[in-house]
């Protein structure tokens, strides 16, 4: 099925709930491919022009459709937009991948390693979920978890992104060089308006995680009225805090994510290590 507009697109889900709907298919193609999916049918969303493009909203938030490649993300105009999520898009494969890959598809895969995971729950974005005759808002955060799924019929057609116009940063750790998936990473944005920090973590879980704890302490050693300053160990004590919050001790040991009673495994420590230098480093950039 090949619908031409978004009410076709939702029509064909209400008419066959069954169905996956594809854009990019880059995900889709590697489940196939391994034997973890077959679908019964399919619903092609590359002739819905308005899911891949993006605009402003009132109220300051960038409202982006599913449709948007990484590759559009790229581009300056977006980049001056959304920087984080611009720095995710590029780091998300080759060319080929970027070229065809979406938004809408990062999120509806919910692979631990997708790269615009974290930044989306770091700017607290929210998506609308559409079915025949309405539609629902709910968080990335809650999507993802599980907290609110996606429901037999509908499309996720919308990221609302909240435009905080202030530093925000994407860094992402790799078992190798050139474009590869994340062994950790880390999206920060500052939130001047709350004096807050924002900070997820991806890879390291099934889903990304907010170190809440660190994020308020930190925020409270920013000189938020001045030029913001922070104390350089206090930053490396973010990291620390962070890479403590997020990484267990029983990580990477036989039984993963087991409590350990001999300290933290060596897979813990190392990726700790790395995690930890991710969000310093982020911390760093964000407040230069």
């Amino acid at each position: 099925m090949l619908p031409a507009s978004l009410d076709e697109a939702v029509d064909a889900l209400a008419a066959h709930p069954a169905a996956v709907p594809v854009a990019g298919a880059t995900d889709l193609m590697e489940a196939v491919n391994a034997g973890r999916l077959r679908p019964a049918a399919l619903i092609g969303l590359g002739r819905i022009t308005e899911l891949r493009g993006w605009r402003y909203e009132d109220g300051g938030t960038a409202v982006l459709g599913a449709g948007l490649t990484h590759a559009r993300m790229d581009r300056p105009d977006f980049a001056a937009l959304i920087p984080a999520l611009a720095d995710a898009a590029r780091t998300a494969g080759p060319p080929q991948v970027r070229n065809v890959g979406t938004l809408g598809g990062n999120i509806a895969t919910a692979a631990p390693t997708g790269d615009t995971l974290p930044v989306l729950a770091a700017l607290e974005a929210s998506v609308t979920l559409a079915r025949a005759g309405a539609s629902r808002e709910v968080p990335v955060s809650h999507l993802l978890t599980g907290l609110d799924p996606l429901r037999p019929g509908e499309l996720l057609t919308w990221v609302r992104v909240p435009l905080l116009h202030a530093p925000q940063v994407f860094l992402k750790a790799t078992g190798r060089s050139g474009p590869a998936r994340a062994t950790a990473s880390v999206a920060l944005v500052l939130d001047p308006a709350r004096r807050a920090v924002r900070c997820a973590v991806g890879a390291v879980a099934p889903v990304p995680l907010r170190p809440l704890e660190a994020e308020a302490w930190v925020a409270g050693c920013i000189d938020w009225d001045g030029s913001r300053e922070i104390d350089p160990a206090a930053t490396a004590a973010f990291g620390e805090y962070v890479a403590a919050a997020c990484v267990p001790d029983g990580y990477g040991a036989e039984g993963a994510w087991e409590a350990v009673t001999e300290g933290p495994s060596a897979a813990a420590v190392r990726l700790r290590r790395t995690v930890s230098v991710l969000a310093r480093r982020a911390l760093g950039r964000a407040l230069k």
